[in-house]
């Protein structure tokens, strides 16, 4: 179970740039207290990385 990570959203995304958006509906995160698994791989990595203040990560 650890080629996996558990996405959460606890914060909105209004008032944030399009890309920050855009990367949340990447992640399929599209709206509050939404949550997703995603395979952990570097690219999903590196997205959280970029929304890292607007999402709460699970191992």
């Amino acid at each position: 179970m650890s080629d996996t990570v558990t996405v959460t959203q606890v914060k909105s995304g209004i008032g944030s740039t399009k890309k920050i958006r855009a990367t949340l509906v990447g992640l399929g995160l599209t709206r509050m207290e939404k949550t997703v698994t995603r395979k952990d791989t570097p690219e999903i990595r590196g997205m959280i990385r970029k929304v890292q203040h607007l999402i709460r990560v699970e191992e």
